[in-house]
């Protein structure tokens, strides 16, 4: 290589000495420590939980609403689990957070993982427990993931700050650690993910999701202050009893329905609709996550329209089916993780529909029970259609295109009046989203009235006052739809009153009963409802407008919902054949496992009608014979010329 240049009468590795030199006496003035520093690896990432610790463990649960955090609780019970759910994460469990979690991290994780410290410590402090007998004897679960921001960290943030906070080796659970039935130790798991548990709790997180739908459907129009909160109580109750003792939950929700009924409402009351969206946790807690968002502008006079975990599910299936169905135009199969190497992808794509299509059914038939008419889980081929434009859905960050396309339908099917785009201070996804891309949605659409707020814990007033100039806005528009619809409909507000007193107005009074939608008010759908029928004359005036209106309503529905249906079907139709391959397979080991008999029996039979007599299999031989010594025919030429038309 020849010896280093000379510049300047320095070589190079003067210079590099004279770095290395300067740069000793620096940390030395600076203070800084010259051994390598001792960084923190997550040890715990395969939790030890065994079948025989079950009965001694409690699991802590949380992280989602109020209303199913404890239909969780009482979900897990009713299969054999010692479970409590986390009170409501607080400013206190925000403090928590902040204190033993790594700096720079969004609002969600100081919270969730606050709230857990929070607890272990007051069953320290103020129970007596040692922080040994503390770990234990408790457990949290929670769900887990590979996600675009830092919520594929949150499992190591919990490990992290407990450590830091007295409780090294907590055990933190994920759905997703399944590790087989049995650990390394050949010890059965004690945290069985098997399809009992998910169904199990798919009922608490389904029944939740329809409770609260209701609550907040009722509460803006009740006549009794308290009167729906007092309702939603009671039935959270019996919910929680019968998933606890394994008793139908349809009868609980029937019960409900009764209680509900019997709440009195009002709904001649010209509300502003709110739908709150943006990222997932800031949207779907209830306390000082989000400054109690969605009490505040009930306070205000506005009726909230909130976003379901089914939803979110719906999602996570179009993401698999809509990659899955990007895989089938590769030229090989792949090897990824989610790759179709080796696998059925007919059946992989049937699945999905299928999954869509039972998740869809078993979310309704809650709600219908309850009495939640009118409310349709979102077409999520729909959202991305509507979305892909403006943000295009192979990016998965935070809520991917879901904010955009919401705020989108909002405005073109008049969904609400005003929407707010609540996100947490440091989330990198949705403020992207909601900063950026949805300045140019606004632009497109000048009538929406759209909110984006951030939450950080300490700044209450700001946002309180952001949303109020928002929904000033949206309160005016509210009137203005109600007192147009009025005029427009030629009826007056004490004439509707008197209507919906009346025996003839008693069925459109239910508060149970939606108005079919058309625009974005709940009264204003309801005076155009009631509208004709109130201007009628007689009974048969009323009943030549309910067949006009029937009649309206099945062509509404073949246009729309049956469509819909239909092109469900025609989408899932071509891999039935691979469901019904792999359904025949599984019912056919079923029967052999359980009953070897029936199989034999059935053997038996098969061989017996399809056995041939000693004279076919001699014909069946010496047509082989013949065929094995047969010579093999020359290919004749076809003769060449015109082609014959006919």
């Amino acid at each position: 290589m020849g010896e280093p240049k000379n510049i300047d009468g320095l070589t190079e590795l003067d210079i590099e000495a004279e770095l290395a030199r300067f740069e000793a006496e620096e940390r030395a003035k600076l203070g800084l420590e010259t051994a390598p520093k001792e960084h923190w690896v997550d040890e715990m990432t395969t939790p030890n939980f065994t079948a025989s610790q079950r009965k001694k463990t409690t699991l802590l649960v949380g992280g989602l609403t109020l209303a199913q955090d404890f239909l969780i609780e009482g979900a897990l019970k009713g299969i054999g689990y010692e479970v409590r759910a986390l009170t409501e994460a607080d400013e206190t469990a925000l403090r928590f957070g902040k204190e033993y979690g790594n700096r720079g991290q969004c609002n969600p994780t100081y919270f969730t993982v606050g709230n857990l410290v929070k607890e272990l410590c007051r069953l320290r402090d103020q129970e007596g427990l040692t922080s040994e007998e503390v770990v234990e004897r408790y457990a949290f679960l929670t769900a887990g993931a590979c996600g675009p921001c830092r919520f594929g960290m949150y499992v190591t943030e919990y490990r992290k700050a407990l450590r830091d906070a007295g409780f090294d080796g907590f055990r933190v659970l994920l759905f997703q650690q399944t590790g087989g039935f049995k650990q390394a130790t050949g010890e059965e798991l004690g945290l069985v993910l098997n399809p009992n548990f998910f169904i199990t709790v798919g009922k608490a997180i389904f029944t939740g999701d329809v409770i609260n739908l209701m609550g907040y459907r009722l509460r803006p129009y009740e006549v009794e202050p308290g009167s729906v909160d007092a309702a939603i109580e009671a039935v959270k109750k019996d919910v929680y009893e019968s998933l606890q003792n394994g008793k139908s939950v349809y009868a609980a929700l029937w019960r409900g329905r009764k209680r509900l009924e019997a709440v009195k409402i009002d709904r001649m009351k010209a509300k502003p609709k709110v739908a709150v969206i943006g990222e997932f946790w800031a949207m779907t807690t209830e306390g000082d996550g989000n400054y109690h968002l969605q009490r505040f502008l009930e306070q205000e006079g506005a009726e909230v329209g909130i976003q379901v975990l089914a939803a979110t599910l719906l999602y996570n299936l179009w993401e698999f089916r809509h990659d899955t169905t990007a895989r089938l135009e590769l030229r090989g199969a792949d090897q990824s993780k989610f790759g179709l190497a080796g696998s059925d992808a007919g059946l992989t794509l049937g699945g999905l529909y299928f999954a869509e299509l039972a998740l869809r059914m078993w979310w309704q038939s809650y709600a219908k029970i309850l009495g939640l008419t009118g409310f349709v889980l979102p077409d999520m081929d729909e959202v991305a259609r509507a979305g892909h434009s403006h943000y295009n859905v192979e990016l998965r960050g935070g809520e991917g295109h879901l904010e955009v396309a919401k705020l989108i339908l909002n405005v073109v099917k008049q969904k609400a009046h005003m929407t707010v785009s609540v996100k947490p201070f440091g989330c990198m996804p949705s403020s992207g989203v909601s900063d950026g891309v949805q300045s140019v949605i606004t632009e497109l659409y000048p009538e929406a009235i759209f909110c984006p707020v951030e939450t950080s814990g300490d700044g209450a007033v700001n946002f309180y006052s952001r949303v109020q100039m928002y929904l000033f806005k949206a309160r005016q528009r509210a009137r203005e739809e109600f007192d147009k619809t009025l005029a427009d409909e030629g009826v007056t507000e004490a004439q509707l009153r008197a209507f919906l007193e009346s025996p003839a107005g008693k069925r459109f009074a239910s508060n149970l009963r939606v108005p079919p939608h058309v625009s974005a008010g709940t009264t204003t759908d309801l005076i155009r409802e009631i509208a004709p029928y109130a201007k009628a004359n007689g009974a048969l005036g009323r009943a030549k407008v309910r067949a006009t209106v029937t009649a309206k309503s099945a062509k509404k529905w073949v246009e729309k919902d049956g469509k819909r249906w239909l092109t469900f079907g025609r989408e899932m139709s071509p891999y039935l054949p691979a469901i019904a391959r792999f359904v025949g397979k599984e019912l056919a080991e079923q029967v052999e496992q359980k009953a070897p008999s029936v199989t034999k029996a059935w053997t038996r039979v098969f061989d017996r009608a399809t056995k041939l007599s000693a004279e076919e299999e001699a014909q069946v031989r010496a047509a082989e014979i013949a065929a094995a010594t047969a010579p093999i025919p020359t290919e004749k030429k076809k003769p060449q010329g015109l082609p014959v038309v006919a």
